[in-house]
């Protein structure tokens, strides 16, 4: 189904199949390709002399559509249907996965994932969303919606990670905590405010990479950190496009305005001072390549690490209470600028 015919709904919804609407020249190409490919009564070098236009003629389209997404378009990408999930860069870069369960209080919660690995040279505790492949996979794991017991779950397994000096690596893809009423019942605010005071302590590296869609407080629950990464097609926000037009317009069908507004996209976050590194992705996205979207992550994650292992526990600490102390400065120094120019203007003009 055309995602532009859908209804998205205020937690993301995504249609299980069919090309986003900016990838049609590249879905012609493709056919085109395939056809050329089968065909008969063509010499070798004829077909690959042939193939190799076409091919050439899908990069350059590729790289075009892509370096050029409005944020609405975006969102459809961070939420493709075959997108790389967790699991799959659970495959592709992280070895000896040994996954945790439970929270010790009431449950599992198959929304969030847990366990030590591999990555590189450096074991750690890698924690992350679980949107799900299949239509039962995400029914099971709420879309990628965690419960109370799931964040509970998530802050055991990093205190249990500080206690024997293991760094923590988060992959963020959710449109946001569970909104039913059990998640409420059990204390979701109180799970999540919990995360987000004790994080800030934990004497080892923190790490934090948005993979797919990070929405509101859902992701922010496991996305404290000292070093915060995008994939370039992914998004991150206080609430999503839907969500945000249905409260100012009353409608989701201002999502399109909604996601402009909202500067979700990791260039305009990296611009504002909120991020630190965006993640290049294959070309055509993420959901084209996952080997060579987990091998990006991987490369990045290993950097990193070698860099945060070597700052000694007090000071990273300090630097950690830095950084968060001035998420959003550069929106304010931005603003102020602005508020100087207007008063500016406005005293010439008088």
């Amino acid at each position: 189904m055309d995602p532009e015919k859908r209804g998205w709904g205020a937690f993301g919804a995504f249609s299980l199949g069919g090309e986003l609407p900016c990838e049609m020249p590249l879905s012609q190409l493709d056919e085109r390709i395939e056809a050329l490919r089968e065909a008969h009564g063509l010499s070798p070098a004829d077909q690959l002399r042939g193939m190799a236009e076409l091919r050439a003629s899908w990069e350059d389209s590729a790289r075009n559509i892509y370096s050029h997404l409005e944020p609405w378009e975006t969102v459809f990408v961070a939420r493709h249907p075959r997108r790389p999930l967790i699991g799959d860069y659970i495959h592709y870069a992280v070895h000896e996965f040994c996954e945790l369960h439970g929270d010790r209080v009431y449950g599992d919660d198959p929304a969030i994932v847990t366990g030590f690995g591999w990555i590189g040279p450096h074991r750690v505790m890698l924690i992350g969303h679980n949107r799900g492949r299949t239509v039962a996979e995400r029914v099971a794991c709420n879309f990628g919606c965690a419960h109370p017991e799931g964040y509970r779950k998530a802050l055991a397994k990093m205190r249990l990670a500080a206690k024997f000096g293991l760094p923590i690596v988060s992959l963020i893809d959710t449109p946001g905590a569970y909104p039913g009423m059990e998640a409420e019942q059990r204390g979701i605010a109180q799970a999540i405010a919990a995360n987000l005071l004790a994080m800030p302590r934990l004497r080892v590296p923190l790490v934090s990479v948005v993979i797919g869609e990070g929405g509101s407080g859902g992701a922010l629950g496991i996305a404290v950190s000292d070093r915060m990464a995008m994939f370039e097609h992914s998004i991150f926000s206080v609430i999503s496009p839907e969500g945000c037009a249905a409260i100012l317009w009353k409608t989701s069908a201002q999502a399109k305005e909604a996601a402009a507004a909202l500067k979700l996209r990791a260039k305009d976050l990296r611009e504002l001072g909120l991020i630190d590194e965006i993640i290049p992705e294959p070309l055509g996205g993420a959901h084209r390549d996952h080997a060579a979207a987990a091998a990006a992550l991987r490369e990045f994650l290993v950097r990193t690490l070698d860099e945060l292992k070597a700052v000694p526990p007090s000071e990273l600490l300090h630097r950690r209470h830095y950084r968060l102390r001035n998420l959003g400065s550069s929106y304010l120094q931005m603003f102020s600028s602005d508020r100087s120019a207007a008063s500016v203007s406005i005293s010439s003009s008088c």
